[in-house]
């Protein structure tokens, strides 16, 4: 991997929200997510997503040289299912998970050589880094256990911050899609009340409460009747170290949809860090081309510029379409 030197203190969780995201401008994320690399200009060496669209009965990563696009949605815009994120695969990182999670007392964990990247893996990064020239690996959650054990998991990884890995937890602080309010509708009761109880336990470092969240948050059930898309919060949680605390970056409400950020503050002695949270993170970069690249990653990078320009010049009346059904 590259940038060994590299080490990060940030972990991150963020709410990836409808796959409409890399389309639609004016989701108010969006400018969040364009802005990436001025708030984070370090390059990571390779990048870990643990996605809540990938459940497994244990632990399983990723191991492929190239990453395909995995299209998980159905009944959005034909453009969408167009798009690319062709993101080299990170194998020297999938087997250094496995090797950390095993030595770390679980028991088993699979590998997985054919499967790309899902939209909660995807979406984010094609907004972050569209020049798809930073290796991804992903990782699965396991529906089947609880928090505590995903916070484990995160604990068991956070030596990936030392070998200059980015750690995101993609996911969603609030998802009952069975309750999704149409957009320009205030947040309901249940979802603003379960988000300021998530909001004070992340700020106030209280891990243990968020691990229990079935007992102690209001509308527990009501926010995740499935934990799928909030497991990856807890692995990052448990990546950011256990004297980390939180920040939000952004906050906005897409969908009843919120997005968060964490990074770790266990280098607070070196330049005053401390653990960040983000809410409702739809954050989108425009980075250039890397000039000193010889292979042919510089090509494929402008093509997925060209993609997004493209897709967000023809696309209006898609995503319109879009907007009405909400």
């Amino acid at each position: 991997m590259n940038n060994m030197g590299l080490k990060l203190k940030e972990t991150f969780y963020l709410s990836h929200g409808s796959p409409t995201l890399v389309i639609d401008d004016t989701i108010p994320a969006w400018n969040f997510f364009t802005s990436w690399k001025d708030h984070f200009p370090l390059r990571p060496s390779s990048i870990l997503v643990i996605s809540g669209h990938w459940d497994t009965h244990v632990p399983t990563v990723n191991v492929v040289h190239q990453n395909d696009t995995i299209y998980d949605f159905y009944g959005f815009p034909e453009s969408m299912y167009k798009l690319k994120y062709p993101a080299p695969g990170a194998p020297h990182l999938a087997k250094r998970v496995k090797e950390l999670l095993l030595a770390s007392g679980f028991n088993h964990v699979d590998e997985d050589k054919k499967r790309g990247l899902d939209h909660g893996a995807w979406v984010p990064l094609f907004l972050m880094y569209p020049e798809a020239d930073i290796p991804v690996c992903q990782l699965s959650i396991s529906s089947n256990k609880g928090a505590t054990y995903h916070y484990n998991m995160g604990k068991a990884l956070a030596p990936l911050k030392d070998e200059g890995v980015l750690i995101i937890g993609s996911g969603s602080a609030t998802h009952n899609l069975k309750s999704i309010q149409p957009r320009g509708t205030p947040p309901a009761p249940w979802a603003t009340e379960f988000m300021s109880w998530l909001k004070s336990s992340l700020l106030d470092g209280r891990y243990e409460e968020v691990n229990e969240y079935e007992e102690n948050a209001p509308y527990a059930k009501m926010n995740h009747p499935w934990p799928d898309h909030f497991f990856p919060l807890h692995v990052a949680m448990g990546a950011a170290g256990e004297n980390s605390k939180a920040k939000v970056l952004h906050d906005t409400w897409m969908l009843v949809l919120y997005l968060m950020l964490l990074s770790d503050s266990q280098h607070q002695a070196l330049d005053h860090a401390y653990s960040l949270i983000l809410y409702t993170v739809h954050r989108c970069l425009h980075m250039t081309p890397q000039k000193e690249r010889s292979d042919n990653r510089g090509s494929q990078s402008t093509v997925v510029f060209q993609q997004q320009k493209t897709f967000l010049q023809n696309c209006k009346e898609d995503v319109e379409g879009v907007k009405s059904t909400q």
